[in-house]
């Protein structure tokens, strides 16, 4: 599969942002959503990701669970990673459901939930 542009990443993660239920997504508030081609060498070694181990999205933040109603906190911050994510895709489509489930996940994460619970309700 080719590599699609930035432009057209940036798009496909838009899109995907908008076919997420808006009960969640407007609940959503001081998150920055990026994406970048790889997690950087410190996003690695903080998550202590081995050379054969890779991401598809990554969450940073105070969960809001975790804030016990106190605000003024950085912006949290949920990274998509091109490169993987296309790496994983056969097609345009699948790559843009990839990202979608990816997005929701690292939602999730901001809504509280571990690993076990987003495995349990997907």
């Amino acid at each position: 599969m080719q590599m699609p542009s930035d432009d057209e990443f940036d798009r496909m993660i838009s899109n995907a942002l908008d076919s997420l239920p808006t009960k969640y997504t407007e609940r959503m508030t001081n998150v920055a959503i990026i994406y970048a081609d790889e997690p950087s060498p410190q996003q690695r070694q903080k998550l202590k990701l081995h050379c054969n181990q890779t991401l598809l999205g990554l969450y940073e933040g105070v969960p809001l669970p975790a804030r016990g109603g106190i605000q003024p906190y950085l912006p949290d911050k949920i990274t998509i990673f091109k490169v993987p994510l296309v790496l994983s895709s056969n097609d345009m489509n699948e790559l843009q459901e990839n990202i979608r489930h990816t997005l929701w996940h690292e939602m999730a994460h901001y809504f509280g939930l571990d690993h076990k619970r987003i495995h349990e309700l997907e």
